[in-house]
């Protein structure tokens, strides 16, 4: 499928009579616009398509109900106002991630690594909306609160996770698909847990939204295969942020190509 016929199909899907659809050759890129509220939302077709590469109809699926849900909360927002603050999450963004909203509103992060990004969102249930400045006062709530509630929020979340073995190197995934999957790299004392069972060198890859990979590195083929397993994940995640992994030591987390394999030739030496 080609995004001419991805476009299509979505059209065919959502309508005409309640969106209005902006098709960018250029940046592979669809506007969708909600003709009632006035608001609107972007889609990288590039991601889209590898993720329908692997799993097809299921693929078109997910996308489409992204897109009700997030119009929906648009909606709520416009009809009922904000109604809680009880739910505010971290969210892992790339660097390159827009730091400000369509209106022209700075949303409110935090610096986390070179490559990543803190953003801050109000969960909405199957959705959530990211908190800018013009928010803050309609929300009673400043900067400062708004990090810790989140501080405290993610270290709620579930951390349940798979495991895997591949040429001797352990890898866990966190997979809940609740949209904070990534955001479990801010939480602190999971990542310390996790420290105690590894044996090797501990990673940390969020290649995209919904899914956090903690490495057990032992070997020097564990790199090689965790970045093959990063660029996998990264192209067809539907929020892509970083193909690259990190080396998690001390609470610090390093670009895994300044440490990693030079680490593991010094102790095999």
């Amino acid at each position: 499928m080609k995004s001419e016929q991805l476009v299509e199909l979505l059209k065919k899907q959502l309508t005409e009579e309640k969106y209005e659809f902006h098709f960018d050759k250029k940046y592979d890129k669809l506007r969708l616009n909600h003709k009632t509220i006035g608001k609107g939302m972007e889609l990288s077709l590039p991601g889209i398509l590898a993720k329908y590469n692997e799993k097809q109809e299921s693929a078109i699926e997910e996308v489409l109900y992204t897109i009700e849900q997030t119009f929906n909360a648009m909606v709520q927002e416009k009809e009922q106002g904000f109604q809680t603050t009880t739910h505010i999450y971290p969210v892992i963004r790339a660097t390159s991630y827009p730091q400000a909203s369509k209106e022209g509103h700075a949303f409110i992060t935090t610096e986390h690594t070179a490559e990543t990004r803190v953003f801050y969102a109000l969960d909405l249930g199957k959705t959530y909306r990211f908190i800018d400045e013009s928010m803050l006062e309609a929300l009673q709530l400043t900067v400062e609160q708004i990090r810790e509630m989140a501080r405290f929020s993610v270290k709620q979340l579930p951390t349940a996770y798979k495991k895997d073995e591949v040429a001797g190197n352990i890898f866990y995934f966190v997979n809940v698909n609740d949209g904070y999957d990534a955001s479990r790299i801010l939480n602190e004392s999971f990542l310390k847990e996790m420290q105690a069972q590894v044996e090797g060198d501990m990673t940390l890859s969020v290649p995209h939204q919904d899914v956090l990979i903690i490495g057990d590195i032992r070997n020097e083929t564990g790199y090689d295969v965790l970045a093959q397993m990063t660029m996998h994940f990264f192209a067809v995640g539907t929020v892509p942020i970083t193909s690259l992994s990190f080396i998690y030591e001390d609470g610090e987390l390093e670009p895994i190509f300044i440490l990693a394999k030079n680490r593991v030739k010094k102790e095999q030496e």
